[in-house]
């Protein structure tokens, strides 16, 4: 189809693309990095982990929590490092991490192994790379910020659409630790050099469209957490991280009690992937349009309709529809978060302050795995905490919401 036949919309996003690729396409990859330290990859090792380490549900994930709890505390000191180091250092410090979290996973032979591997895949993957992807593009666009976001964030879903199959595959081949050498080899052989390429080629504070939605004043970090409002917006911030995160680590065996097989469980992750694939492709140019403070409590919707249907339905077509709308929701989510924050704060401690509220996400991903595993084994079922977190969902938005119109209203 020529390009003149395309609505002026996709025209102009086409354009964009082309003239930022290099960039969009580092914060892409950058983002795609993290799958390696992303729970939904660590928890289809569940079954081999609690095998090899002799583990319940419960204490894999107090291990892995506790490792996640321990990340969270390192990363507003690690993460306000992006304000003032240079962007490949800081680059080539955290795919280091990553590797190393991989080799040590390769190599535990006790506790104290696997809580140092999760420790560095939580740090180095789940935590810095997804950092480094979304302020960069925060930081360096302007006009097009929202885009920028959103297309960055799509490196998030291609992971969870490829590295499952590639698991399987990987099982089917090696012994399961054999996988994780692999992986650290993956993160140092071939996404380090691209990254390094592809940051080497770009050029900084691109802003290519006129106006946009404003920049608010710089606010330093001390600021920010000093202001009410801010305390509103943080649940909502963390809400879809803790539930993707709890679903995802327990997905085998919250799906065995619906009576889903792992083949189904499979097939769900991909339309997870898809969802938010569309959630991103929509979201950016959302929030390009009407502003991240608008669009930002409206895109947790999707999320707690997936909660919903997780906890009242038992059919098939529940287990696809289900991680479809998480899908979707958190890939509209992934694009107004980072733009909010730019909205509201500025960019010149970006870095520090997207930081701070990621060490909250981790937080509640570390609290939450260890929860749902002892409410697992003490025989709750997946309906009534499924419907839980449908009314958390709820609950952080009302507050959100809140918190945003105080911004409105003292401006």
């Amino acid at each position: 189809m020529s390009p003149r036949l395309l609505p002026s919309g996709v025209r102009a996003y086409l354009a964009f693309v082309r003239t930022n690729r290099r960039l969009l396409a580092f914060g892409l990859f950058t983002a795609a990095l993290s799958g390696f330290g992303q729970t939904f990859y660590i928890g289809l090792f569940n079954p081999q982990l609690r095998e090899a380490f002799s583990l319940s549900h419960g204490e894999l994930g107090l291990v892995y929590g506790g490792a996640t709890l321990a990340s969270a505390a390192l990363l507003p000191w690690l993460g306000r490092l992006y304000d003032s180091v240079d962007l490949r250092l800081f680059l080539i410090g955290a795919a280091s991490l990553l590797a190393l979290g991989c080799l040590l996973l390769f190599g535990a032979g006790g506790l104290v192994g696997l809580l140092g591997a999760f420790f560095l895949l939580r740090v180095g993957g789940q935590g810095l790379m997804g950092h480094i992807a979304l302020t960069t593009m925060a930081r360096r666009f302007h006009g097009g910020r929202g885009k920028a976001v959103s297309i960055a964030a799509m490196g998030f879903p291609l992971p969870e659409a490829l590295l499952p199959l590639a698991a399987v595959a990987l099982l089917a081949m090696l012994e399961w630790r054999a996988a994780w050498a692999v992986n650290a080899g993956l993160v140092v052989v071939l996404f380090l050099p691209l990254l390094l390429w592809l940051l080497h080629g770009a050029s900084d504070g691109e802003a290519p469209e006129p106006g946009g939605h404003r920049t608010g004043r710089d606010h330093t970090l001390r600021e920010v957490v000093r202001d009410g409002r801010f305390a509103l917006l943080v649940p909502a911030t963390f809400v879809g991280p803790f539930v993707v995160t709890i679903a995802f680590f327990h997905q085998v065996p919250m799906a065995h009690a619906k009576g889903w097989s792992t083949e189904l469980v499979a097939s769900g992750l991909t339309l997870f992937a898809l969802g938010h694939v569309v959630g991103l492709f929509g979201g950016g140019p959302l929030v390009d349009r009407w502003s991240a403070a608008r669009v930002f409590v409206p895109t947790l919707l999707p999320l707690a309709a997936a909660m919903a249907v997780l906890a009242l339905f038992q059919g098939a077509w529940a287990a696809l529809l289900w991680p479809g709308l998480m899908g979707l929701g958190m890939g509209l989510s992934a694009s107004a978060t980072s733009s909010l924050l730019a909205e509201l704060y500025g960019v010149a401690h970006l870095g520090a302050i997207r930081s701070l509220l990621h060490s909250f996400a981790i937080v509640s991903t570390a609290v939450g795995p260890p929860a749902l595993g002892r409410l697992l084994d003490v025989g709750i079922g997946t309906g009534p905490i499924a419907a839980g977190l449908a009314t958390g969902v709820a609950v952080a938005g009302l507050l959100a919401a809140t918190g945003i119109a105080r911004y409105r209203a003292s401006e």
